[in-house]
């Protein structure tokens, strides 16, 4: 599968950022471009306005001399080229003065208290017009006058305005993306930084990540990065811890594996050489025994078989397991037993998620080590009992209850504490048949470990005779089949 190609996060953020406020400061120019050409359109019309107020003032007051009179005066006010100003003064038939050309009527006409404005084309060019109507004597016509600009000239006042606008516009555009530029790099210097933490940190050394300067938003990010360090620092120390405890243990079988081989090689009578590779083969079968309880170990680490749980029957596999260890319970003279207390006839199954192989090693553990010291107490009546019911824990939650009980001698209770860590062995070193080994100290270290990746927990307790009693508690499984649960239903949950 291809692999994604990676974003920036600095170029997402900008370009999300400059992009609208880029179109923002267009909008902001092309308003402030509308409101000025408005602006410029009423102060011209205005001004053609009153320009053509100011001639019918003259007109009126020139009365029937107007022809001669107004005209020159006219003349002085339009004088000004740059303007571009054109005039008409007319009583609908004869001019009177100014560009006879200039049209009457246009479109786009609105009316101001005094004055028409409308436009209209003139030799080819788009003019403005403001006209004025003066009224005369009873039975003389009105005056027209008319006062027009082209076009153009407001465009390029317009074009002016924009240029003025768009500028300052122009320089607060820029300085807004120095400034989100600015931003932003500061924003993501505590990711910087976090990487440049990050990548300081060795398998020797995984420190947690400093919070002091982190933003609130970031936190989480920061608090979880850290709570994933301890949980591999603390996974590293467990391995290292591992590793060099299995490293110790391994030396005394290997050496005993070497020694006896050599007095296997040196000895001189057949006596003596059987003997040696009797040992050389007890050493070598503590080897195994301690590779296999390694292995195991390790196949009990968390999640290493989580993905492959299945469905099982609880009772049904303690009562194979317990099965399996029979023979070797009637040649150390143990009475070894199977009962399961909410169903004498074993018919309703407990059903748990787990590893079929995991929790058959979890049994076989507590009866080896039940196996290993019962003789040493009781060399007469020694007895190992398995029991299977199905319980309730503290929350009322249905669990799978195994217990492995024994009528030995029982832990101490100052050892009581330790009997889970790896690598513990008790003050029971000692069994009935001499070619079992005592151990290593990994059998319930692997059953505490094995339980605890099912959900479940592992409990000492002294039995009722005097000996040892190890309860083993699983949740049972959620999804069952009808059946399953109506059996269930009728069985009573017995508190743990």
């Amino acid at each position: 599968m291809p692999r994604a190609a990676a974003t920036s996060l600095r170029r997402s953020l900008l370009r999300r950022l400059a992009g609208p406020l880029s179109l923002l400061a267009l909008m902001s120019g092309l308003i402030a471009y509308w409101l000025a050409w408005q602006y410029t359109q009423h102060v011209i019309d205005r001004s053609l306005a009153d320009l053509a107020t100011a001639l019918s003032k003259q007109v009126q007051i020139a009365g029937p001399n107007a022809r001669f009179s107004v005209p020159p005066l006219a003349q002085a006010m339009f004088a000004d080229p740059s303007q571009h100003l054109i005039y008409r003064i007319s009583d609908g038939e004869h001019d009177l003065a100014g560009d006879p050309n200039l049209p009457l009527a246009g479109t786009s006409a609105r009316h101001t208290r005094y004055a028409s404005i409308f436009e209209a084309r003139h030799e080819d060019m788009r003019v403005r017009v403001a006209q004025v109507r003066v009224a005369q004597e009873a039975g003389r016509k009105a005056i027209v006058v008319e006062v027009a600009q082209p076009l153009h000239y407001r465009y390029r006042i317009a074009a002016e305005f924009l240029v003025a606008i768009m500028m300052p516009l122009l320089l607060l555009l820029l300085a807004g993306w120095g400034i989100v530029w600015r931003v932003v790099n500061q924003q993501l210097g505590p990711l910087t930084a976090l990487a440049d933490s990050l990548n300081r940190q060795t398998h020797m050394s995984l420190e947690p990540v400093d919070e002091t300067h982190v933003p609130l938003e970031i936190r989480p990010l920061t608090s979880a990065l850290n709570a994933l360090l301890d949980r591999l620092k603390s996974a590293l120390d467990a391995q290292r811890k591992f590793i060099a405890d299995a490293a110790h243990q391994l030396r005394t079988p290997l050496t005993a594996v070497k020694l006896h081989a050599e007095q296997a090689a040196n000895a001189r009578e057949p006596a003596q050489t059987f003997a040696a590779v009797r040992e050389l083969r007890s050493a070598a079968d503590r080897a195994v025994r301690l590779s296999n309880q390694l292995l195991s170990l390790a196949r009990a680490e968390p999640g290493a078989q989580a993905a492959r749980f299945t469905d099982i029957d609880i009772a049904g596999l303690a009562f194979e397991t317990g099965a399996e260890w029979v023979p070797r319970a009637l040649a150390s003279h143990v009475d070894l037993g199977f009962q399961r207390l909410d169903d004498p006839a074993n018919e309703t199954p407990l059903i748990v998620r787990g590893s079929a192989v995991l929790l058959r090693e979890v049994i076989a553990n507590l009866l080896d080590n039940a196996l290993k010291y019962v003789p040493s107490a009781r060399l007469h009546g020694a007895r190992v009992t398995v029991s299977v019911t199905r319980a309730c824990a503290s929350n009322g939650a249905p669990i799978a209850e195994v217990v492995v009980e024994d009528n030995g001698s029982g832990v101490p209770a100052e050892l009581q504490a330790e009997l889970f860590k790896r690598f513990f062995r008790g003050d029971r070193q000692h069994s009935a048949d001499d070619s079992v080994d005592s151990g290593a100290g990994l059998g319930l270290a692997i059953v505490r470990d094995i339980i605890d990746l099912h959900g479940g927990n592992v409990q000492y307790a002294d039995a009722a005779d005097g000996g040892a009693r190890f309860v083993v508690q699983i949740p049972l499984a959620h999804e069952r089949r009808q059946t399953d649960a109506a059996e269930h239903s009728t069985i009573p949950c017995r508190p743990a």
